[in-house]
């Protein structure tokens, strides 16, 4: 089969699928034995015919597939695909240009040039800031995580890079209980362990405490220090105060690392752009293409105010690979050589969404967590527990006899069989919770009417009511 019939297969199967997403129902219709019967297949000597290869995947495969980019789908922060994004994403593929040189793939190099000045820009961030296309947050921390390290070692007079940690000046990571599990991962990834980690503690909102960091900061004054902020805590949606924090750490030669998953894209909307006032004296940040953005998996990005720390981290001469001259040289700064060009798949998605188009996204997406929280926690038997500062939002089930952990779950797991909606559940201070999370574009004003009566009638279900 020639390239153009197997290709034309595939996004016959891609269309239908996109076509029935709404329809479709969001819960997995396969056991997994039933997955591994149907999916494992003996590898035969000869091979299996192009046609029937993709055919035989796309009915396989189905009964598998969660539907996470349904605009119902609430769980946790992930968005869908803008069709712009996912049709750049396609000619990437296509290309199969190695993304790791701007001698393989120059074109890549200077489209991440410009996106990465874009949303800089948008997000308001120092213009002269490095960057990373990474495969998500989980590399984003760890690639500025790696920048801090050598940052603060060689004011310490210790190459990490030649030298390694052994005998290397001891590194601490300040962060909040509230943080994301990707931050401890990342410590782990670069051998500075969780033992290093000190928690701080936060106010009433779940902020941290200035007032502690500074006091954990004199305590150790010669400790070389990361501080892990957030802007949009995963299920409360609280911004720490970047204005009332970045002075104490700046104060005490501390590197401020900001965790901006989602919440960094905050910067894009007047409305919400008061939440991270004063993120700009951070030193590092992070965030995802795949979830506010709506792009394809595998898009991340980092930035780093330091950038000879940031290239001196990843930077790796070889005698074979001469970059081009005057273009920046990816592989200088990525944890990654060869890799997939992700610049395209952001490129097309903000050119097409415009400044307005992803303000509008940002706020649509608040209103809607903001209606769901609201809708489902006005139901006989629900409850707020905390309501979205900007798309996430908390709310639970009560039970009669008390156990509203138990009930909670038993709610969460009615409607995840209904197939509906999707939500997830989450203990956040010692109680069971179902999280709220809206960052799809697909998100609509029925989605969110069809979504709290789908809750209503598990939670009915449920109780027997």
């Amino acid at each position: 089969m020639s390239a153009h019939k197997i290709l034309q297969r595939a996004t016959d199967h891609a269309v239908a699928f996109l076509d029935g997403v709404d329809d479709r129902p969001i819960a997995t219709s396969a056991s997994l034995s039933e997955l591994r019967a149907s999916l494992s297949r003996e590898l035969t000597i000869e091979g299996v015919p192009e046609a029937q290869v993709i055919d035989d995947l796309v009915r396989d495969a189905q009964g598998g597939l969660l539907g996470s980019g349904n605009g119902r789908f609430y769980g946790w922060v992930i968005g869908g695909t803008l069709p712009v994004a996912l049709a750049a994403d396609w000619l990437t593929s296509t290309w199969d240009q190695n993304a790791a040189s701007n001698v393989t793939a120059p074109a890549e190099a200077v489209v991440e040039e410009v996106c990465a000045d874009w949303i800089k820009d948008v997000l308001g961030l120092p213009s002269q800031s490095s960057f990373a296309f990474v495969t998500g947050c989980q590399m984003a921390h760890t690639t500025a995580f790696a920048a801090a390290r050598h940052h603060l070692l060689r004011a310490r007079n210790w190459d990490v890079e030649a030298k390694g940690l052994f005998g290397a000046p001891g590194l601490r990571i300040l962060t909040s209980e509230n943080r994301h599990e990707s931050i401890l991962r990342a410590v782990r990834l670069l051998g500075i362990g969780t033992d290093a980690v000190v928690f701080v503690a936060n106010d009433a909102q779940g902020r941290m405490d200035p007032t502690a960091l500074e006091a954990i900061l004199r305590a150790a004054p010669e400790a070389a220090t990361i501080i892990s902020l957030q802007a949009g805590d995963l299920n409360s949606g609280v911004f720490d105060s970047f204005k009332d924090l970045c002075p104490i750490a700046r104060a005490h030669q501390a590197w401020v690392h900001v965790d901006g998953a989602f919440g960094l894209w905050a910067g894009a909307s007047a409305r919400y752009r008061h939440l991270l006032e004063g993120v700009e004296q951070a030193n590092s940040w992070a965030t995802d293409g795949h979830k506010w953005l709506n792009l394809p998996f595998d898009s991340g990005f980092a930035f780093v105010a330091e950038p000879a720390a940031h290239r001196a981290a990843f930077s790796q001469e070889t005698s074979y690979a001469v970059p081009l001259a005057d273009l920046r040289n990816q592989k200088d700064w990525n944890p990654e050589w060869s890799r997939r060009g992700r610049g395209f798949a952001a490129y097309a998605a903000l050119r097409c969404l415009g400044r307005q188009g992803l303000s509008d996204l940002v706020d649509r997406c608040c209103d809607f967590a903001v209606r769901l929280a609201t809708g489902i926690g006005a139901l006989e038997g629900a409850e707020v527990v905390s309501s979205p500062i900007i798309n996430q939002g908390l709310v639970r089930f009560l039970s009669p006899d008390g156990d509203h952990d138990r009930r909670t779950d038993e709610v969460i797991a009615r409607i995840q069989q209904l197939g509906t909606a999707w939500f997830g559940g989450v203990t956040w201070y010692g109680r069971r919770a179902m999280r709220i999370s809206v960052c799809n574009w697909l998100t609509s004003e029925d989605d969110i009417e069809r979504s709290i009566a789908a809750v209503q009638a598990a939670l009915q279900e449920v109780t027997g009511s």
